[in-house]
C-alpha cells in the first residue's frame, strides 16, 4: 500500500477529530512520511474568533497559528502511520521558542511548514519544529512536542 504525500479536508477528518470551529487547516501537502509536511489555511473573516479579535482589526490569535502548525504536525504522523479513521488523538506536551513576526488577517493565506525534529512511526513522543508564513513572510515559529494517543487494537 503506498501511503498518500498530500491531504484533502476528508482525509485530515478521518485522522484528526477537530470540527469547525477548531479544525484550522484546509488541506496538507508535501508530506514527506515521518519528516515533514506542510499545512495550507485560507484564513476568512467568518471565523468566530475574528468577533472578539480584534472588533474593526481582525488579526488570528497567535495560539491558534501554533494551534494550526501542530493540526498539520499531527496530520502528517496519522498519514505516515496510516491512522485514517482509527481515532488517533494528539496533546500537546510542550511549546518552546514561540515567536510572533507579522499580523495574520482575513484574505491572507497561511502556509505552514513543520518538520520532525523527534520521533518514529509507533512512537509516543514526537517533536517538531513549525514555521508559518504568508506569503513568503515568517508570522510565527515555535518547537513543540506532542503525545500520539494511540488507540486500542
Amino acid at each position: 500500500m503506498t501511503l498518500p504525500t498530500s491531504a484533502d479536508i476528508d482525509l485530515i477528518q478521518r485522522i484528526i477529530p477537530h470540527r469547525y470551529p477548531f479544525l484550522l487547516i484546509d488541506k496538507v501537502v508535501d508530506i514527506e512520511h515521518g519528516v515533514s509536511a506542510t499545512g495550507i489555511k485560507n484564513v476568512t473573516f467568518n471565523e468566530p474568533h475574528f468577533q472578539g479579535h480584534f472588533p474593526g482589526a481582525p488579526i488570528m490569535p497567535g495560539v491558534t497559528i501554533i494551534e494550526a502548525m501542530a493540526q498539520t504536525a499531527a496530520v502528517m504522523v496519522g498519514v505516515t502511520m496510516d491512522m485514517a479513521d482509527k481515532e488517533l488523538l494528539v496533546y500537546f506536551m510542550a511549546i518552546d521558542g514561540c515567536k510572533f513576526r507579522r499580523k495574520v488577517v482575513p484574505g491572507d493565506v497561511l502556509r505552514m511548514d513543520v518538520s520532525v525534529t523527534r520521533g518514529k512511526p509507533g512512537g509516543k513522543v514526537w517533536k517538531f519544529k513549525g514555521v508559518a508564513a504568508v506569503d513568503g513572510e515568517m508570522a510565527a515559529e515555535a518547537e513543540f512536542t506532542a503525545m500520539m494517543d494511540m488507540p486500542k487494537e
